[in-house]
């Protein structure tokens, strides 16, 4: 497309319900939004490695109206180790400029004052594919990583976890900063909230008992 097709196609874009949801989780996770334009307009980037990459082509349908250009391979260097991502990023759009003046703070991401009101089971299940993971191979505990955020951050998920979810969680420090653990007396709960929205490539981030009561697939 040329930049005044472009620009026009953007002006009939619209999130739907949906894709609120699933952003709202997404930004808890490793998602971010980025400006060009001084905060103007934003753009959505989904970047994962590259053994996720049935996750991203998910996003990538889901968000399939907003991408220009299909998910594509980048290769990564850091610290001497070399890996490969799979990658893609959204048009800039003003439909993002309310989530970015939320989650962002002086270019830092942060936990909203109302994310009580804007995490559904549907966005707790992206953010637990996004960036849970099992607590270890043999647990029924699972893990969110929230290292990057502050401790009051993490505090008010956990206790949106609590109160509007009635989930169990409590917080485990690392070197890195503060997870939060989901304990697995409060495993079938959770499941329970977030089974019909998993995809069947990230189960795998279950514990075994919680895979067994998803739907075969």
């Amino acid at each position: 497309m040329h930049s005044r097709e472009i620009e026009a196609y953007k002006r009939n874009l619209k999130l739907s319900s949906t894709q609120r949801e699933v952003l709202v989780g997404l930004l808890l996770g490793d998602a971010h939004l980025e400006t060009q334009n001084r905060g103007r307009t934003y753009r959505l980037k989904i970047e994962q490695s590259e053994k996720h990459r049935a996750y991203v082509e998910h996003l990538y349908r889901l968000f399939k109206e907003w991408v220009l250009t299909p998910p594509r391979l980048r290769h990564v260097r850091s610290k001497g180790h070399e890996s490969t991502n799979y990658w893609f990023q959204t048009v800039s759009h003003g439909a993002f400029r309310f989530y970015a003046h939320r989650f962002y703070v002086d270019g830092h991401k942060v936990v909203p004052r109302l994310i009580h009101r804007w995490l559904s089971p549907r966005g707790l299940a992206y953010w637990f594919m996004d960036d849970g993971a099992l607590k270890w191979r043999k647990s029924r505990a699972i893990l969110l990583n929230t290292q990057g955020f502050l401790h009051r951050d993490v505090e008010r998920l956990r206790s949106v976890l609590m109160q509007k979810f009635g989930l169990e969680a409590n917080l485990r420090r690392q070197k890195e900063g503060i997870q939060i653990l989901v304990p697995g007396s409060s495993l079938e709960h959770f499941v329970e909230l977030v089974g019909p929205f998993l995809l069947p490539a990230m189960r795998y981030k279950l514990p075994q008992a919680g895979r067994t009561q998803l739907p075969k697939e």
